[in-house]
């Protein structure tokens, strides 16, 4: 049986790097959709639903964060790549507190963007063993993307969040290495910094913990990485 091609949305308004990155990603075997602004960014997403998108920050219309969030409400689980020109962390921080899953600063190599996609698409196809567990007082459901604290409104997992609680309670209790987490994750030949990993935890904390500020159950093991306590 012929595997179905996977369709990447690019929401890009310079004509020169939406075609370029549309050109580059057929020649590997993607479908592509290709959307100037952010309003016909989210109507694709809505009506074509891709398996993945790369979606540029500056937009005419809308910027990269607002048309992050209204695709989330679409679809809590595609995997959104942030395309950005800011190299300030804030703003990283802030596409990833939006829905992004990872950013990419321009200027970068296709080659990059071409590697994380397939990374990203050989974790989402791996079958998964645990698909739920308990963190202190929050409920955690790998297959359905969410999380559940008491008291509170379940809320949605993006794919990255997803996999370092998968990896962290594989190892439950035991220290987990930056090296490791960044390898497993987004895979030898992506380009994510320890930044990006610390921003993901600062995510999971703010979802768990009771004081993110002094957490209980995700914690830092200076100098190496982090661990898991239930």
């Amino acid at each position: 049986m012929v595997e179905r091609r996977k369709a990447v949305l690019i929401v890009e308004d310079e004509p020169h790097i939406a075609l370029g990155l549309g050109d580059a990603l057929r020649f590997e075997g993607f479908d592509v959709l290709l959307a100037e602004t952010g309003k016909k960014g989210v109507l694709l997403a809505r009506g074509e639903h891709p398996d993945a998108i790369v979606l540029d920050l500056m937009l005419p219309d809308m910027n990269g964060y607002q048309v992050c969030e209204e695709v989330r409400r679409i679809d809590p689980f595609v995997p959104i790549i942030m395309l950005t020109a800011k190299s300030q962390e804030a703003d990283k921080i802030r596409g990833l507190d939006a829905g992004a899953d990872d950013y990419v600063t321009k200027p970068f190599g296709v080659g990059e963007l071409v590697a994380r996609l397939r990374a990203l698409f050989r974790r989402v196809n791996r079958p998964a063993d645990v698909q739920a567990f308990e963190v202190g007082e929050a409920s955690v459901n790998l297959s359905a993307h969410t999380l559940a604290r008491k008291g509170k409104k379940p809320e949605k997992l993006s794919f990255y969040e997803v996999e370092l609680l998968r990896l962290l309670h594989e190892r439950t209790g035991q220290p987990v290495s930056r090296e490791e987490i960044l390898n497993k994750i987004w895979g030898l030949d992506a380009t994510p910094t320890n930044r990006t990993i610390d921003n993901f935890v600062v995510k999971l904390r703010k979802k768990i913990e009771r004081r993110p500020d002094q957490p209980d159950h995700i914690l830092t093991v200076y100098g190496f990485g982090y661990k898991l306590i239930p």
